[in-house]
């Protein structure tokens, strides 16, 4: 009878346990963004936010979702890449008009249009559809300008994803990328560091945040057994996330010396 008390209690607990975890893996991951984005709001000042942030986890989310399609996962982790990809967006609109609001003499850049609407230099356009130059690329004047290379990124990999989608080795090539991806975001910001010989300028809290969000997250991956992709780079997510954490240990030990360039408190992972 006791057993069948116990049984009775442990049963609700352990769903609402795995609701918590579910929760906390698709809201998980854009908490350490909401700080980021009231406090650009509250300073209207971008320049501590690196929007190719918002770049690499689109990317790393929209190929995630196409994933899915070729192999069904967890459904918390579909989840999880759609309300991403809705924070990033929220994100760059944020953080494009604060720039252009602050900068009025800043030369109109767009992704579908042609040079000449800069009225500064009165020049014929150089390039008449897609501005690809390396230095203003993702560095558009509107967000809509954002929003039509993320839907042409998902429709030149959707249909690539579509035409291959019966090759198992395309599918689980993807996924890896997608996973991959994300993973390496940590990367800048542990190589700057190196650089400057110095964490001066970084959120040490942010750090922490990720190491123990990415904690969890790959343990749920393992738990779940999600495909192997995802915690191979969970765990080389996790291993960043500690080398920084270790860098601000060493680098603790030596004066901090001023860098060589404008040292912003966000790098590639957003800080």
């Amino acid at each position: 009878m006791e057993a069948a008390g116990l049984e009775w209690l442990l049963g609700p607990m352990q769903q609402l346990v795995s609701w918590g975890a579910a929760g906390a893996m698709v809201f998980g991951g854009v908490v350490p963004y909401v700080p980021q984005y009231r406090d650009i709001r509250r300073t209207q000042n971008a320049e501590g936010f690196s929007t190719y942030v918002c770049l690499v986890l689109l990317v790393a989310n929209i190929l995630r979702i196409l994933f899915w399609f070729g192999r069904r996962f967890e459904s918390p982790l579909l989840w999880q890449s759609i309300i991403m990809i809705i924070t990033m967006l929220l994100m760059l609109k944020l953080c494009t008009e604060v720039r252009v609001s602050n900068d009025l003499n800043i030369k109109r850049r767009s992704f579908a249009a042609a040079d000449s609407k800069d009225e500064e230099i009165k020049a014929p356009p150089k390039r008449s559809y897609l501005d690809f130059d390396l230095n203003y690329f993702w560095h558009w004047s509107k967000f809509t300008d954002y929003v039509q290379c993320v839907l042409t990124f998902t429709g030149v990999t959707g249909y690539i994803t579509y035409l291959w989608l019966d090759s198992s080795l395309f599918v689980e090539t993807l996924g890896f990328l997608a996973v991959f991806t994300e993973a390496m975001l940590g990367v800048p910001q542990l190589y700057r560091n190196y650089q400057n010989r110095s964490t001066e300028g970084m959120s040490v809290k942010m750090v922490l945040m990720w190491t123990s969000g990415d904690t969890f997250k790959t343990v749920y991956f393992i738990v779940n057994q999600a495909p192997l992709q995802f915690s191979i780079c969970g765990l080389l997510q996790v291993f960043v996330d500690m080398a920084i954490l270790l860098q601000v240990y060493l680098y603790s030990s030596y004066p901090q010396k001023p860098a060589t360039h404008t040292a912003h408190p966000a790098s590639t992972k957003a800080l």
